[in-house]
């Protein structure tokens, strides 16, 4: 059974400088529930991914949109789901970023990073929603 953790909901502007308040939820999250400092790592790197993708490319920067960051908890994971305001984008055709083609470019790396840092990532239909789950 999923618990939201209401404590810890953001909801932001559509600007690159409101990842630090998504910094400092990490952190919050890691003083009250002390997990490990490679899952607080994993965490940092692959929420601020999503948010930042969720203002850049979902909103498109666009201060009047939001980017909403909740989390629940089950027994086991946290889950932060992100959603943006835009029309959302296809994670099914991504370029792979570790394809000769693309190691020089600078982006791309995203969705590949949450992936490889968290448990477990899901896209809602539209794409502009993403689960990160996390097991602690």
């Amino acid at each position: 059974m999923l618990t939201e953790l209401e404590k810890y909901h953001l909801e932001l502007p559509s600007s690159v400088e409101q990842i630090n308040k998504v910094e400092q939820l990490v952190d919050a999250l890691k003083e009250d529930l002390a997990f490990s400092d490679e899952i607080y790592g994993n965490m940092i790197v692959s929420i601020t991914e999503a948010v930042n993708n969720a203002i850049i490319h979902g909103n498109g920067q666009d201060e009047t949109k939001k980017v909403s960051v909740r989390l629940a908890t089950d027994a086991n994971h946290l889950i932060f789901v992100i959603e943006d305001e835009g029309k959302g984008f296809d994670y099914n055709n991504l370029p792979d970023p570790t394809a000769p083609e693309n190691l020089e470019k600078p982006t791309g790396r995203g969705v590949f990073l949450m992936k490889n840092l968290s448990d477990m990532v899901i896209f809602n239909e539209a794409g502009n929603q993403v689960e990160i789950h996390f097991k602690l």
